[in-house]
């Protein structure tokens, strides 16, 4: 079975043409399909599109009280697929659901995640180049093998998830995961559409956002199986700049006579030290923690 999740925030215009699209692609198919909407938190009425829809068993709603995002939005989806291949797609009709089929042929090929590149993208310049130089960055201090890493429009094997967990919005970096988790990934291109109907949600806020999980991702595949190094470079640091300063301030009070009940040099070296093996022993509970997760799942 295939399961399409569908996230969607106040695209009420688009969800009737979007399910029209997606029900001709995959009958195509001829394999069992089903098509999960995630309403989360529209204020548009967007789920009044899809009401006569919902009573067909191909067709599963969720409705979110409240915006969550779209990565909460997926896990919720996630929790009510039933399929063997997961699909991720935007609900704004910018990703084609004649595409469809490409990705999920590439599936059988044998792939276990297979990525889209948008080309002829219809965003404007400042999203274009934001994702063009996130995509160079992953490249070259992550190995990354994607172009286009940031298309929601991804085809995986339901077996990925059972090796990696998403979560808020770490969704975007899950074909770089399954790629340094040893999964067989691939790309095809998908066409992007220009939107038509309702505003984008990508302002200046998700940019910054995606700044930091970028950078979250950099710590993660870095480190994650190894804490001790991140944390050891850091805490050893503090710890030798302050362990320097208390030998400085040792040699004036021994040989020069200076007093050093008044000097703040003499706090802030006590303070380095302390801090310093702080974030050593941060480190060392890291490993520990990774250590007994590895011996569990074995």
């Amino acid at each position: 079975m295939i399961s399409v999740l569908l996230p969607f925030h106040n695209e009420r215009e688009n969800l009737l043409q979007l399910y029209n699209g997606l029900t001709t692609s995959l009958v195509k198919l001829n394999t069992p399909y089903e098509l999960i909407f995630i309403d989360d938190g529209s204020t548009d009425n967007s789920v009044q599109a899809l009401e006569n829809k919902t009573g067909n068993d191909k067709v599963i709603l969720i409705r979110l009280e409240k915006r969550l995002g779209k990565g909460r939005a997926l896990n919720h989806g996630l929790r009510k697929a039933k399929g063997d291949i997961i699909v991720f797609m935007d609900a704004d009709l910018q990703d084609d659901p004649d595409d469809l089929p490409a990705l999920i042929a590439k599936i059988n090929q044998g792939y276990d995640l297979v990525n889209g590149v948008r080309f002829k993208r219809r965003d404007n310049a400042v999203i274009r180049f934001y994702s063009r130089m996130g995509n160079r960055f992953l490249a070259k201090f992550l190995n990354s093998p994607f172009t286009d890493i940031n298309c929601g429009f991804k085809a995986f094997r339901r077996s990925v998830l059972d090796e990696i967990t998403l979560y808020a919005n770490n969704f975007r970096f899950l074909p770089l995961a399954a790629y340094y988790r040893g999964f067989r990934v691939a790309e095809i291109k998908v066409h992007n559409k220009p939107r038509i109907h309702g505003k984008s949600k990508y302002g200046a806020r998700k940019l910054i956002f995606g700044i930091f999980d970028t950078s979250t991702a950099y710590f993660l595949y870095h480190f994650a199986e190894q804490p001790l190094y991140f944390f050891g470079i850091i805490g050893g640091g503090f710890f030798l700049v302050g362990l320097v300063m208390a030998v400085i301030l040792t040699i004036q009070r021994l040989f020069f006579g200076m007093l050093l009940y008044q000097r703040p040099a003499l706090l802030l070296s006590a303070l380095l030290i302390i801090v310093g093996l702080q974030i050593v022993m941060t480190g060392i509970i890291g490993e520990l923690i990774v250590y007994v997760n590895k011996r569990n799942k074995s």
